[in-house]
């Protein structure tokens, strides 16, 4: 999973429509009404109305005064989330070969899923620790300190998700690490801000090359599962919690200097790449 970043990201996309297709609630539409077909275009559409206050965080997050220090509790910020990726995924792998002994229809392509996800995520902590050394930090900056309510929120939620409801809500929180991953020109603004090397900033470029195929994945893979109306509601809840928790996060990174408020601010337009 990525280590999200909002500065220029990829947006979770525009849903396509169907004609005489049913909207989310079941109720029949007609040819005229633009409906939301497949889960992965509904999920998107829900993600769409806490973007504007995600993207506010970033704005703000990202900008160039004091960047270097901001940047570097960014990278601990971020080891804390995604440490927890495998592990989470390996818990959500065993809750669901479980169920498929009893005969739930999820099982058999969620495992298939997870188990490659696992394969393609296992070492990414380690980037943002060589980033952090590169960066003129310490792994130690990561490691020592409790992590913040914040990132328990953030990871927390999904253990007790898939211990006590089922493990598919996980592919919420995938969604929106996967997509509110970093755009590549992230990487250079970073760069040009704060004089760091390329060494300290390969999680940023990484993630921006890998995220869009993986995202693609796990849609694919929403459109293709039997979900029903409840577990496609885990999925959703699990990501709306997903997308509030990461901009809370980082409207704390960005209160090195006052910060907009979290609420009620109004949209803010995507900051660009360029200074």
């Amino acid at each position: 999973m990525s280590a999200p970043a909002g500065h220029g990201t990829r947006t979770t996309g525009t849903p396509s429509a169907a004609p005489g297709a049913f909207v989310a609630s079941g109720s029949p539409v007609g040819p005229d009404v633009p409906v939301i077909a497949g889960a992965s275009a509904r999920l998107r559409t829900k993600l769409l109305l806490l973007e504007p206050e995600f993207r506010g965080a970033t704005h703000h997050m990202w900008r160039s005064e004091g960047l270097l220090p901001r940047y570097r509790a960014y990278l601990c910020a971020m080891h804390a989330v995604i440490r927890a990726s495998v592990p989470l995924m390996e818990l959500a792998l065993d809750r669901t070969r479980a169920r498929a002994a009893t005969g739930d229809p999820l099982a058999g392509p969620l495992a298939a899923y997870l188990e490659e996800h696992i394969r393609e995520e296992e070492g990414h902590d380690a980037w943002l620790l060589e980033d952090l050394r590169a960066a003129g930090g310490s792994p130690e900056d990561a490691l020592g300190p409790l992590p913040s309510p914040l990132i328990a929120s953030l990871a927390g939620s999904q253990y007790y998700w898939i211990e006590h409801h089922h493990p598919v809500a996980l592919l919420g929180y995938i969604a929106v690490l996967e997509g509110y991953a970093p755009a590549p020109g992230l990487t250079g603004r970073i760069a040009r801000h704060t004089g760091l090397p390329a060494a300290a900033l390969r999680t940023v470029r990484e993630h921006a090359a890998l995220d869009t195929e993986h995202l693609d994945e796990l849609y694919a893979l929403l459109d293709r599962l039997p979900l029903g109306r409840d577990r496609e509601a885990a999925v959703a809840v699990s990501a709306l919690h997903s997308l509030d928790a990461l901009t809370r996060l980082f409207v704390r990174l960005g209160r090195s200097a006052p910060a907009p408020s979290p609420r009620g601010a109004g949209p803010v337009p995507p900051m660009g790449v360029t200074p």
